[in-house]
């Protein structure tokens, strides 16, 4: 999964892309006020991130946002698995609908 903006005008950014869709489900508003949080982080990591210039913010709202977007997935998922099972039952007992008039 991948993370991406359609663009900068709109208040919901952070979009989880699946690579087999294009369906775009918004993860957090980046219009919300930022928030001073504190970390703790392994000292050599933050050395080596520091010398890079990395934006630890940005980093890590960019990675945390991914991981919202995943556990929402999952749970989702496992919300809905009863649903879905029925479904493919039904599906595979009685098919789709215009099964009977598609040529593919």
């Amino acid at each position: 999964m991948t993370l991406t903006c359609i663009n900068s005008t709109h208040n919901l950014c952070a979009y989880p892309v699946h690579e087999e869709s294009d369906a775009m489900l918004p993860v957090y508003d980046v219009a919300a006020p930022k928030k001073a949080t504190n970390l703790s982080l392994n000292s050599d990591l933050l050395r080596q991130a520091r010398a890079l210039d990395i934006n630890l913010s940005a980093e890590l709202e960019l990675a945390l946002a991914g991981l919202v977007a995943s556990r929402r997935e999952a749970r989702w998922r496992e919300e809905n698995r009863a649903a879905i099972a029925d479904y493919n039952v039904r599906v595979a007992e009685r098919g789709v609908f215009g099964d009977d008039v598609r040529s593919f």
